[in-house]
């Protein structure tokens, strides 16, 4: 099981979106083992966006990413990083298709909804960032045999 951190950005909150994203992802079977409405400082989008630092962005996605409150989740499931970028859909709203959260909900080139790590490097390392130890939560979803085919031993 991978789980990976997802950022539902400034846009989204004020859109009072954050339902109905969060909902996506339990509709689609992941589990949500952490959660969180935060205001990022400006040392913490610094740290989480280095390696963007010598692009023209990245000022102008510090301040946006500080300007507004935030959810962080930490989202669980078998292939989750994947399947959550899948479900976030292309990085601008104009170039997303429909049925991917930012192809159903953003039209804009700049705010785009929603961050997703990338890869399980970036969600262990962003996870950190984010959550304090005892924050990610290990706990059993009666409905686990039910979103898995656990017939073989392992979630398929």
């Amino acid at each position: 099981m991978e789980t990976t951190l997802i950022i539902l950005k400034p846009d989204a909150v004020q859109r009072s979106l954050s339902g109905r994203i969060i909902s996506r992802f339990e509709d689609k079977g992941l589990q949500i083992v952490g959660l969180k409405l935060m205001q990022i400082s400006q040392q913490l989008a610094a740290t989480h966006y280095e390696a963007h630092q010598s692009k023209p962005f990245y000022a102008g996605l510090v301040r946006f990413m500080t300007s507004s409150p935030v959810v962080v989740l930490a989202v669980r499931g078998n292939g989750a990083i994947g399947i959550a970028r899948n479900m976030m859909g292309a990085t601008f709203g104009s170039k997303a298709n429909p049925g991917t959260i930012r192809g159903d909900f953003g039209v804009s080139n700049s705010f785009n909804l929603i961050h997703g790590s990338d890869s399980p490097e970036a969600a262990e390392r962003e996870l950190k960032l984010f959550f304090q130890p005892g924050e990610v939560l290990n706990w059993n979803r009666a409905s686990e045999t039910w979103v898995y085919d656990m017939s073989g031993g392992k979630p398929e």
